[in-house]
């Protein structure tokens, strides 16, 4: 039988997939915003008017890194894990859809979906929270880090996924990686700079660190030195990459024994 490509029907059974996941939607959209809210009014009580927005504007973007660590990191391991061990994958082939078109239909209903989750965020976060308006180079900067970490966070998920290839292991470690990357970040309510020196260290070569708790310095004006988030992003992607090959290497072991 010849394989099928990515089409539009495989498309929307991917969409269907991911929608059909309660976690996504709490995680994904509801949680960042609720966080968002909480954090800004708490520190809204003890700040002085003019830092207000500053301040605010510094835990929207760090609340932002939530949508696709939410969508994709845990969204498509959960997802996923749970293909492989009902074995969905092998059925899909048999009506003629080869692994490389799913992967593709996986990979943009995933960005299409944590973009709109982005979106969301964003103009519920304008309409109700006073933020600085940012400028142009901010906002690129910012979509794409956010697109880079979706492609880092993608490798991973799949990574883990096709390691354990069952949802109890897969969802386990990345929900525990999930709470321990907003903790280190300074997505809960802790500064970074707050933590042991150990978990700083630990911090440092996350590039959402850098994201969470440098970006609103150049929002509206100023320069950055961008080397420490370029050498984490490097880091995080051999990371991923190391965690993808190992997984498929193994399988493949496994499918020639």
């Amino acid at each position: 039988m010849k394989s099928k490509k990515c089409n539009k029907r495989l498309v929307i059974y991917e969409l269907r997939n991911l929608l059909g996941n309660p976690f996504v939607y709490f995680f994904g959209i509801f949680f960042p915003i609720l966080m968002l809210v909480i954090v800004t009014r708490a520190i809204e009580a003890e700040t002085a008017k003019e830092v207000i927005p500053y301040v605010n504007t510094a835990v929207f973007i760090s609340m932002s890194l939530i949508v696709p660590m939410a969508v994709i990191f845990l969204g498509y391991s959960a997802n996923y894990s749970q293909e492989l061990e009902k074995e969905i994958s092998l059925r899909m082939e048999l009506f003629g859809y080869s692994a490389q078109p799913m992967l593709l239909s996986k990979i943009i209903v995933h960005f299409v979906v944590t973009a709109a989750g982005l979106i969301l965020y964003t103009v519920i976060a304008y309409a109700t929270i006073d933020l600085q308006v940012p400028r142009l180079s901010s906002v690129f900067c910012l979509v794409l880090c956010h697109m880079l970490l979706g492609l880092m966070f993608f490798a991973l998920a799949h990574g883990v996924a096709a390691f354990f290839k069952k949802f109890g292991p897969t969802y386990a470690v990345m929900m525990a990686l999930y709470f321990g990357i907003m903790i280190l970040c300074g997505m809960m309510g802790v500064k970074t700079q707050q933590l042991p020196k150990a978990a700083r260290m630990v911090a440092k070569l996350l590039p959402m660190t850098y994201i969470s708790n440098d970006f609103v310095e150049f929002w509206r004006e100023g320069s950055y030195n961008f080397a420490p988030l370029i050498q984490a992003f490097l880091f995080l992607g051999a990371v991923s990459g190391i965690v993808l090959f190992f997984a498929l290497q193994r399988n493949k072991r496994k499918q020639a024994m």
